[in-house]
């Protein structure tokens, strides 16, 4: 796996993100949303992955351009540090505990983007970002790391709990499915590659 850099620059927004999957949770992030900001760290810090992110977007209009489009860099980055997949485990999962809130993860790296999203938020923003973006972003990040995405909230009862939740647990079974096996060698598929 390599350190990915991708640069996005549309009328609506400019981001710039360099990922490093092999990293210690070390981030840089600012997007102009505190509450994504905070998402994007504890997905990052539970991956273990080094993360420099700025994204500048017309937060004047809302949040939702620069929630997508960050969802759109950050899955190319990922597409892109993963290569050819030779030797990941390719699949990840975790479920993951916040308090009263229980969220599980699943994933596959297989090339075919599909997002699977089941979280009732009971309010309608956390710290400026809206709760219905935060599919929106999950969403956008499967279909450009061409990965399958299952996040789902089990049980929960506290919005900020569910969705920080749903960001950790992302980021360590992302971090799972992006570990070496030495028992594999290629890409782990029967079709020959990913």
């Amino acid at each position: 796996m390599k350190i990915s850099e991708i640069t996005r620059e549309t009328k609506e927004t400019n981001i710039q993100c360099t990922l490093n999957l092999n990293g210690t949770g070390k981030t840089e992030i600012y997007t102009g949303i505190g509450f994504f900001d905070h998402m994007l760290d504890g997905f990052a810090r539970h991956g273990l992955f080094d993360l420099k992110l700025k994204s500048v977007g017309d937060l004047e209009v809302d949040s939702h351009h620069t929630a997508e489009d960050t969802g759109i860099v950050l899955g190319t980055a990922i597409k892109e540090a993963v290569e050819d997949k030779a030797g990941l485990k390719r699949f990840g999962h975790f479920t993951l505990p916040m308090d009263e809130t229980l969220v599980l993860c699943a994933l596959d790296l297989s090339g075919r983007p599909y997002l699977g999203f089941d979280a009732k938020f009971t309010v309608e923003s956390l710290g400026g970002l809206e709760t219905e973006l935060i599919n929106e972003f999950f969403y956008a990040l499967s279909y450009s790391a061409m990965m399958n995405i299952h996040l789902k909230v089990l049980e929960g009862q506290n919005n900020h709990h569910m969705a920080e939740g749903l960001f950790k647990a992302f980021g360590r079974a992302l971090d799972m499915a992006t570990t070496i096996d030495e028992r594999v060698s290629g890409a782990w598929t029967t079709k020959g590659s990913l």
